[in-house]
């Protein structure tokens, strides 16, 4: 077993709120490692409803603070990465059995002012039997509600978390498992196992940002109790085809007071979320059942003209969100705000563990946590993450989005508008990485189907931490849901090629 010096820190947990951990700690000069058990993002992290937002329901329950920090959050994270974040306006139509005209008023009037918007419009009144967002709606819905939040590409965010972190200095590891931990001379000594062999890593602090499995990596770690628990609860989406025209999204409102999000997807396509069930099975068999995909469609299905059926989904998914247990009755009740506690101290090297969060808060939280670690760490540096750029984020200098892509199409002339899109939106400014030496279509190398040529996938592998068709297709990118079965299955021979090799 492979031993090395030790670490200031050991980050397990490659979802959001690891990356983002790991990431903040490197930028502050601590030397770091971060361990995934399986794919960067693979759980919750690329799950959810892709949403930088307040949450403009949890006002409902009081929760100021927590909506206070996302409104604010939703900005910075606008500037910090425009490739893969961007404005969405989300049209709500009045329903008067739900909520009354006055409270969704009076909740959007907070909701545009809790935060500081300087960059995303404020909510309108809109009249839906005239205006345009209002086609696909049916006839006893008069009037609506729009308003700001912001659109993400959730696993990519993971991903360039990972990359800022390691290009600062920190070891990524995806596929090692942290098995077992205990306290050894003033250090943890932490015991990771993968595929490929097994490695003991020595750290100062130990981060435990499991996610979902947050008390199952309390459980490998020797002479460590915790009275804080987490409620898995499952949310479901679907995939179909767009059918409305215009960018905007829509929030509709159901008899049971929930909220169901329909936007725009993928260019053509539409996602349809989420569900809130509480879930007690294991987090890796969480699935959508037909009881949910009845309630997605029932929901739209009430509000629009156009009657979607099973036979339009394309694609469906579901996700286990760690929610910290607050002891709430309802599972939409449960708090989105994130929890730490702390083992060690006293000469003990410690282990801190994060129970609960969102991902629009993920930055929040990481400062929070290093704020946590700072007495372990005299010496590391202060706050920095909330004025920098994420890896491709700067767009090479250009003014807007619309002005990056034709920087990028002026460089390569020979790629195709939708290639263009397609670079600029999930690269950004490290677009010029992935066609760096490339002078024509060509050199891109086999082309699978759709977007998809060898040389992305080469960069995903070389530079990303790919190695599966599921990592390129579903979470690095979304090919997957564009290309024909046959497409898929060659890249998945292709891989299987390349990994024999």
């Amino acid at each position: 077993m492979a031993k090395r010096g030790p670490v200031d820190l050991l980050v397990i947990g490659g979802g959001i709120n690891g990356a983002g951990i790991a990431r903040d700690a490197a930028g502050r000069g601590l030397s770091v490692v971060l361990a995934e058990k399986d794919d960067l993002a693979q759980g919750t992290s690329s799950r959810s409803g892709k949403y930088i937002h307040g949450g403009l329901r949890y006002l409902e329950y009081y929760e100021f603070r927590l909506v206070r920090e996302a409104l604010t959050e939703r900005e910075v994270l606008l500037r910090a990465a425009p490739h893969i974040i961007w404005p969405m306006r989300l049209v709500l139509p009045h329903s008067p059995e739900q909520r009354p005209a006055w409270l969704i008023r009076l909740g959007l009037f907070l909701y545009d002012h809790l935060g500081k918007r300087e960059l995303l419009p404020g909510s309108r009144r809109v009249d839906l039997a005239r205006g345009p967002e209002g086609r696909i709606i049916r006839p006893e819905f008069k009037t609506g509600f729009e308003y700001s939040d912001c659109w993400v590409d959730d696993a990519r965010l993971v991903v360039l978390n990972a990359i800022d972190a390691r290009d600062r200095g920190a070891e990524v590891l995806t596929r090692m498992a942290a098995v077992s931990a205990r306290r050894e001379n003033g250090l943890w000594q932490v015991d990771l196992k993968g595929a490929e062999g097994s490695r003991r890593v020595e750290a100062r602090v130990v981060v435990n940002a499991a996610g979902p499995w947050v008390q199952d990596v309390l459980t490998r770690i020797s002479g460590v109790n915790s009275n804080r628990r987490i409620r898995l609860v499952k949310g479901s989406h679907i995939v179909v085809p767009k059918f409305w025209d215009g960018p905007h999204a829509y929030l509709f409102q159901n008899h049971d007071k929930r909220v169901i999000f329909v936007n725009p997807y993928q260019d053509n396509l539409c996602l349809i979320g989420t569900t809130d069930i509480p879930y007690e099975g294991k987090a890796e068999d969480v699935a959508i059942d037909d009881n949910e995909i009845d309630y997605l469609l029932a929901v739209v299905n009430r509000y629009c003209t156009r009657e979607l059926k099973r036979t339009d989904i394309v694609q469906a998914f579901s996700g286990v969100r760690p929610l910290y247990d607050d002891n709430a009755a309802n599972p939409s009740a449960v708090t989105r705000d994130y929890v730490f506690d702390i083992d060690g101290g006293d000469g003990r090297p410690p282990l801190l563990s994060v129970f609960g969060g969102k991902i629009t808060t993920y930055r929040k939280l990481a400062e929070h946590a290093l704020e946590k670690l700072k007495p372990y760490f005299p010496q590391m540096t202060g706050d920095w993450t909330s004025a920098a750029h994420l890896p491709g984020g700067d767009l090479k200098g250009a003014k807007s989005f619309a002005d990056f892509i034709a920087l990028l199409e002026k460089h390569y002339p020979w790629i195709s508008a939708p290639l263009a899109q397609h670079y600029a939106r999930l690269y950004g400014g490290m677009a010029f990485d992935l066609l760096h030496g490339a002078r024509s279509l060509t050199d891109l190398g086999r082309h699978f189907g759709a977007l998809l040529y060898e040389r992305e996938i080469s960069y995903l592998r070389e530079a990303e931490w790919a190695q599966t068709a599921e990592d390129i297709l579903e979470r690095r990118t979304k090919h997957g849901l564009h290309l024909k079965p046959d497409e898929a299955t060659a890249v998945r021979n292709y891989l299987k090629g390349w990994n024999d090799a």
